[in-house]
């Protein structure tokens, strides 16, 4: 299968199970595909057929963008190396949930989550330890007793009570021997971190010189500003008195400019975010909802409410236009 349809098979799947789902990132560099709603659940999506080559630079940008946009950074693929991705596991790379589009099928239109993660060693489960610890006594076993019958220390046993997980095999036999299920699932949208031990999260690109100039102006309006290296977007900024995040362009007003102004304009449907595009000259208000900013106007605007003031007031004309 081309990435391309897969691209299209797994925006299908997203809009079959209820998203809102963001126009195609069809530009280069670029961390994620696409963006996609649902309810509050927001997630920012890269899709690839081999999932080697997802790098550790677009794993640290995915994750700098979900914390700033309230996201959760999702890759789906089919295989690793010459090998298909098992379903219903989660795989981790730099940092980032990874899973198959059978798995993800299950997730989101079935609604059955993966119960089963991938980390060095092998294939592990979560273990509700205080389901265990009530089975264990309810058959009046002490903590040795179970250690026995699994053929593992005492103080293992202990670990999992305290929420250490498990094996796959050690959890099977654990279900088998009490006759309960004794496992819950990965929370892929809340919470994965917890069953992985993820990298640091990573620092800020520098900003590009030729933007540096309008960060200071978004910096001295009031904006926390946010560098991006491999986005549709330089840079996610963020009001942090009025919770406002805007995403930022800049660059002469072109053909390809106009097209991430489009695409900012999509993500920024479903992010519930604004997008500004600063131009050195501009004939026109707004694309598609992305307003238009010139370099030397920016420059005017004394704080957040003015900037906020002109990307609503240029967003919302062409909308009524």
């Amino acid at each position: 299968m081309s990435r391309s349809a897969l691209v299209g098979n797994v925006t299908a799947m997203l809009e079959d199970a209820g998203f809102m789902v963001s126009e195609r990132c069809a530009i280069r560099p670029k961390s994620f595909d696409i963006a996609a709603r649902r309810g509050e659940d927001l997630i920012l999506v890269k899709i690839l057929a081999n999932i080697d080559a997802f790098n550790q630079a677009t794993g640290q940008e995915m994750r700098r963008l979900g914390t700033y946009l309230n996201a959760t950074p999702l890759v789906i693929g089919l295989r690793s190396r010459d090998e298909d991705l098992k379903p219903d596991v989660v795989y981790f790379r730099h940092g980032v949930p990874v899973f198959s589009p059978d798995t993800a099928y299950n997730l989101f239109i079935e609604e059955v989550p993966p119960l089963i993660y991938a980390a060095p060693g092998g294939l592990y489960v979560n273990i509700d330890g205080d389901l265990l610890a009530d089975e264990r006594e309810d058959r009046d076993w002490s903590l040795g007793q179970l250690a026995s019958e699994l053929g593992v220390s005492r103080r293992t046993v202990s670990k999992y009570e305290d929420g250490m997980n498990a094996s796959v095999e050690v959890a099977m036999d654990l279900e088998e021997m009490f006759e309960a299920p004794l496992t819950s699932p990965v929370d892929v949208l809340e919470g994965a971190d917890e069953v992985h031990e993820s990298e640091a999260m990573p620092d800020d690109p520098e900003a590009d010189p030729d933007d540096e100039q309008v960060v200071a102006v978004l910096t001295r309006a009031g904006y926390s500003v946010h560098p991006t290296a491999r986005s549709p977007f330089t840079a996610v900024s963020e009001d942090e008195d009025d919770s406002d995040i805007v995403l930022t362009g800049h660059s002469k007003f072109t053909k390809a400019a106009e097209k991430r102004a489009r695409i900012m304009s999509s993500i920024g449907q479903v992010t519930r975010t604004r997008s500004v595009y600063v131009v050195d000259r501009a004939k026109q208000d707004a694309v598609d909802g992305t307003a238009l900013v010139e370099r030397d106007e920016l420059a005017k605007l004394r704080n957040a409410d003015d900037l906020r003031d002109v990307i609503r007031e240029r967003s919302e004309h062409e909308e009524a236009a």
